[in-house]
């Protein structure tokens, strides 16, 4: 796969608790110079970031993050917020001692009122795959479709690991038809982009794609 193409999946991640605007503003060159999917950045930084890219690049952020056991009402209002301020893309956190807890109703309605303040937006479900068993990562599976959001996402990339090739595997085989994957945290290489995409995810949350392809010579750019 040509790196043009994988670049067109990429979320360009930056989500450091120390990101400064300058930082915010660089990754929004290197979105729009290299014509990513989205840029991930920060609720707090949303709408300079929307002022600034004007709808050059879509504006992706996080709810609940990195956490997720913030109150459904906590993260509604944030993500009407975020919509609000210009974000395109919505990455919610799920509440995982919920799903520990067996309490698939309430995630189910969680979801359903975030997806309902995003106003239409994309709406991806952060599960945190590092954290749960095959088990619970099936029911995930079946209660985001259930639920009606766009994507399930495997990872923050701030727990104890991030995407694996198994993971997106076992989502395709239990995610409904409209539903896509996302994979996120510990995607290093063109060789690891290439594998997630050819299993099915149609997005990657990373920066290490684009600093890539900044280095690489001959890459078009």
């Amino acid at each position: 796969m040509e790196l043009k193409n994988i670049l067109t999946h990429v979320d360009h991640t930056l989500l450091k608790q120390e990101s400064t605007w300058e930082q915010i503003k660089a990754i929004c060159d290197d979105g729009i110079k290299f014509n990513t999917a989205s840029v991930c950045i920060p609720p707090s930084f949303v709408k300079d970031c929307a002022d600034y890219c004007k709808g050059k690049i879509k504006v992706c952020t996080v709810i609940g993050f990195p956490n997720g056991y913030n109150t459904t009402a906590c993260k509604v209002f944030e993500t009407a917020d975020a919509v609000k301020n210009g974000a395109d893309e919505i990455d919610m956190v799920i509440n995982i001692g919920w799903l520990k807890d067996k309490k698939y109703d309430e995630i189910i309605n969680e979801i359903k009122e975030i997806k309902t303040a995003c106003d239409g937006k994309i709406l991806k479900v952060i599960i945190e795959t590092c954290l749960l068993t095959d088990e619970e990562k099936i029911k995930m599976c079946e209660i985001v479709t259930q639920a009606g959001a766009d994507y399930i996402k495997t990872s923050t990339g701030f727990s104890t690991g991030g995407a694996t090739f198994d993971d997106i595997k076992l989502f395709s085989e239990n995610i409904g038809e409209n539903i896509k994957m996302k994979a996120a945290g510990g995607i290093k290489s063109l060789d690891d982009a290439e594998k997630f995409l050819s299993l099915g995810a149609e997005r990657l949350g990373t920066s290490r794609i684009v600093s890539i392809a900044k280095s690489e010579k001959g890459s078009g750019y």
